[in-house]
């Protein structure tokens, strides 16, 4: 059987892990199954999203991004700091990054920060998606009982290159998002699925967030979740335009432009280690070598 060899790099965003492939000189179409092998912790590489690079007519790269269940979604905010850092050696300290919901442009600092501007929030129901019309998306009518008694109710909805759903919390660390989350996403309120979240504020300038994202699962960040919550907070005024997203992984600045209404975020990115894949002539995954 002939075998595909096919070199990636594994880096993360405060814990939040990317297999990224290259693959602006010789194309590469992963099917989902494949996608989902690769992402698999005990028998692949094991990571939240795999990430290839395309070629783009108008940006430096156009970065596709699979789901660890092979699902396709438009928009990474961690993995887009990831590839601007991959690739500063290479582009430069500023990168414009093509994404199925548009442009993001990255900034690297000297300090190790990389600074993505992730464009415009999204409000109206039907640009969330949400499956009925909701006059004002600030606080949903829409309610989950708990096994315990608690009920989660009332959340934010907000489209930041993907949906998401805010629940304010008093103490985020108190629940079993892993237990509930998967419901949540699927709810039929939620036509193309939904990121849920659990925002427990903090102080104006600073919240805890815990995060199940659609098709990968519990995460210990989600750049976009952190600025939906973000943006969230400051539409209900529970929070200032800027502030700081504290979440298992790590800490990520969220800063809602009031001038352009952009949303800037910013953190740190780790390169873990490169790797080979093979994948054979039936497209299936083989092996992952790690190179040290």
């Amino acid at each position: 059987m002939q075998l595909r060899q096919i070199p990636f790099k594994k880096m993360n965003g405060l814990g939040n892990d990317f297999v990224v492939i290259d693959a602006r000189a010789e194309p590469l179409a992963l099917s989902a199954r494949v996608a989902a092998s690769i992402a698999d912790r005990r028998a692949g590489a094991g990571c939240d999203q795999v990430i290839l690079l395309e070629p783009s007519n108008s940006a430096h790269v156009f970065m596709r991004i699979l789901n660890a269940d092979g699902s396709e979604v438009n928009a990474c905010g961690n993995a887009s700091r990831c590839v601007a850092t991959l690739l500063s050696p290479e582009l430069g300290n500023r990168l414009t990054i093509e994404t199925g919901a548009g442009l993001l442009h990255a900034e690297l600092a000297k300090d190790g920060f990389v600074t993505v501007d992730m464009g415009e929030p999204r409000f109206a129901w039907n640009e969330i998606p949400l499956s009925r019309p909701f006059a004002d998306t600030r606080a949903l009518d829409f309610a989950y009982a708990l096994p315990d008694g608690r009920l989660l109710d009332r959340p934010s909805a907000v489209n930041v290159g993907n949906p998401h759903c805010i629940f304010w919390v008093e103490d985020a660390d108190s629940y079993d998002l892993a237990s509930f989350g998967s419901v949540l996403e699927h709810d039929p309120l939620f036509p193309e699925r939904a990121n849920m979240s659990l925002a427990e504020i903090i102080a104006s300038n600073r919240m805890r967030l815990r995060v199940w994202e659609r098709g990968s699962g519990l995460t210990r960040a989600c750049g976009t979740a952190a600025c939906a919550a973000a943006i969230a907070g400051a539409r209900t005024e529970r929070s200032a335009r800027q502030v700081n997203v504290e979440l298992p992984g790590g800490d990520l600045l969220i800063e809602w432009n009031e001038a352009d209404n952009h949303i800037l975020m910013t953190g740190v990115t780790e390169f873990e280690f490169a790797g080979m894949l093979r994948i054979g002539g039936d497209g299936t995954l083989v092996e992952v070598m790690r190179q040290l």
